[in-house]
């Protein structure tokens, strides 16, 4: 079970049994397995993605960012990898999809931030 011990205590206190934490915890596991799913095949769909990322060199806006692969692994509620561009590559971890077709994830090292990516410019 993914919860820590006060959650679960909560939990318990406002009525939640063993099997329904356990269950609930299922849940959350396979929610974030095919969230994970989702946006490897964001990544996989879309040769070319753009981004909100501020960028040093970058004359555009709205970066351009071949994209070569993306891993996403998940252990219960927790979601890291790598996403591959051509020429640089970034950890990272905590993504979901928009309603508005994007995608967002917490990018590690060297960029530290929050960026959200779309299959085109004009969707930013």
């Amino acid at each position: 079970m993914h919860f820590d011990q006060r959650t679960q205590a909560a939990l318990r206190e406002v009525g939640l049994s063993t099997d329904e934490l356990q269950a609930a915890s299922a849940a959350v596991a396979e929610q974030t397995e095919a969230d994970a799913a989702a946006l490897m095949e964001f990544f996989e769909t879309n040769d070319v993605v753009y981004s909100d990322m501020e960028m040093a060199h970058s004359a555009s806006e709205y970066p351009e960012h071949t994209v070569e692969y993306c891993d996403i692994t998940t252990h219960a509620a927790e979601m890291r990898g790598w996403l591959r561009f051509d020429t640089w590559g970034v950890f990272v971890e905590d993504g979901r999809l928009l309603d508005d077709g994007t995608v967002e994830l917490t990018l590690g090292p060297s960029v530290h931030d929050r960026v959200r990516f779309a299959p085109t410019r004009d969707q930013l």
